[in-house]
């Protein structure tokens, strides 16, 4: 994503493209795993020293609040982030805590008997279990 996509998309979302927020973005585009707040806060603090950690964080709320960015939640660890671009399902290590994409393929919707009066926006499956790298030393 370069530049001018960026701006775009922030402000189609109805966000201003402030310094932090374009750091964050540019950092999210160039980022192949899903980093953490405090990963982001790091990288950006990199570029604008005068950023600070509630920049950071109020920033993500709003990113993923947009529909830019969305965060993996990963129980009893800290929150992971990656852009809203391809649609794609996340496997989490056990182990290690690595977050990796997984191919996305379509769930199928529940009964709506099941669901009542709720209304689903979206569906995002998490596996779980040993990555490549922990399973290999796992014993047998």
């Amino acid at each position: 994503m370069d530049a001018e996509v960026i701006k775009r998309s922030l402000q189609s979302s109805g966000l201003r493209c402030t310094a932090p927020r374009y750091a964050m973005m540019a950092f999210l585009t160039d980022h192949k795993g899903h980093p953490t707040a405090a990963e982001i806060f790091k990288a950006v603090n990199r570029v604008d020293p005068r950023s600070s950690r509630a920049t950071t964080y109020n920033n993500l709320r709003d990113l993923v609040k947009a529909g830019l960015v969305r965060e993996v939640a990963v129980e009893g660890r800290a929150g992971r982030f990656d852009l809203e671009g391809m649609r794609h399902h996340h496997f989490v290590c056990d182990r290690c805590g690595n977050v990796e994409d997984v191919d996305w393929y379509d769930v199928p919707q529940p009964a709506s008997h099941s669901l009542g009066k709720r209304v689903v926006r979206e569906c995002q499956l998490i596996f779980r279990g040993l990555c490549a790298k922990c399973a290999q030393r796992a014993p047998r």
